[in-house]
């Protein structure tokens, strides 16, 4: 898998200096294996819930969420928002 775009998970954990190992760990494994399809994440990320199109992932015990829109024939991971708990919780970034 390609994650698109680092940046953001970088950005993110520059501002929640407690996320940046967590996004890390998440970024090394999540970027090298060839998921096809949801099972097959949660073979490794056992959270990782389907939410509209997105694919969210807790990170750091449920502190944060990694929202994530996969394309499996592409093999590429867009990473759509990097949130806390209370402003997932508000659903604005559903919009």
């Amino acid at each position: 898998m390609h994650v698109i775009s680092k940046k953001r998970l970088d950005s993110f954990a520059r501002q929640h200096a407690d996320a940046a190992k967590s996004l890390s760990a998440w970024y090394r494994v999540a970027d090298s294996p060839q998921w096809r399809n949801l099972a097959e994440v949660r073979q490794t990320y056992r959270t990782a819930d389907p939410v509209d199109q997105w694919t969210v992932f807790n990170i750091r015990g449920n502190a944060y969420r990694l929202i994530t829109q996969i394309d499996y024939e592409r093999q590429a991971i867009y990473i759509r928002y990097v949130l806390t708990h209370a402003e997932y919780s508000r659903g604005n970034w559903k919009r």
